[in-house]
């Protein structure tokens, strides 16, 4: 069993840095052929948020092992397989519940940790960044990536969602986690000025984030930054 659960945890961890490589390294490719010199005097910071980055992938890798092992062969969790198990109109509804409850987390962890001692002590790491790369996503301290790493594992017990649909969270978050942190905007301006990208998070809002640190705690959304009047709009990365 132990051996199970160890490989398990080993090939987690193994993916969620092959996803952090490939993903992150394609956006950085992507900024550097759009906006050539962006990083330029950062190769010292990449390599820091780099190595940061893939010691989370393995505090982010060991839980999700762990449960995707009780999943398949105890049938842990509310993960399904079956399209007809659930409603059909639940589909799409599971991963918006996943989301928003994902930024709800992130939002009240984030702000407890720009208090100052949590903040030397956790968050100091990802402020590092200045200003992000695209390889800066997951350039967390230990202490904060164990506040990311237990989210999606805690929710799959709480909350039905099919499989695939888990997938599509997964995506969300890596893409969204990487462009937010790019340093430039590669949303059209169009779909951030609207009604619905009003209420979304892109570079140009946590942007914001780096350059004035008491501002703009959200992941996703900006509905708790809206009602918490921490929402400092957007800046120009």
């Amino acid at each position: 069993m132990w051996s199970a659960i160890f490989l398990s945890a080993l090939a987690m961890t193994a993916i969620v840095a092959l996803r952090y490589l490939v993903s992150s390294g394609l956006f950085a490719w992507i900024s550097v052929r759009v906006r050539p010199g962006i990083y330029d005097g950062q190769k010292r910071q990449i390599r820091r948020e780099i190595g940061w980055s893939l010691l989370s992938a393995a505090i982010y890798g060991i839980p999700a092992g762990i449960v995707a092992w009780g999943w398949q062969a105890h049938g842990w969790t509310l993960v399904y397989t079956r399209w007809d198990a659930y409603p059909l109109w639940y589909l799409p509804i599971a991963p918006l519940i996943y989301l928003f409850l994902h930024d709800t987390w992130f939002y009240w962890t984030h702000r407890l940790m720009h208090r100052p001692t949590l903040f030397r002590a956790m968050h100091a790491v990802h402020h590092a960044s200045r200003p992000p790369t695209a390889w800066a996503a997951m350039s967390f301290h230990p202490y904060e990536a164990i506040t990311g790493a237990v989210v999606i594992p805690l929710l799959v017990f709480i909350v039905p969602i099919h499989v695939a649909m888990l997938g599509v969270v997964l995506l969300v978050m890596t893409v969204m986690g990487i462009i937010n942190h790019m340093g430039w905007e590669i949303v059209p301006r169009r779909i951030i000025h609207s009604r619905a990208g009003a209420w979304l998070i892109t570079a140009s809002h946590h942007h914001r984030h780096h350059e004035q640190y008491r501002c703009n705690f959200g992941l996703y959304f900006r509905v708790w930054d809206r009602l918490c009047r921490t929402d400092g709009g957007l800046s120009q990365p």
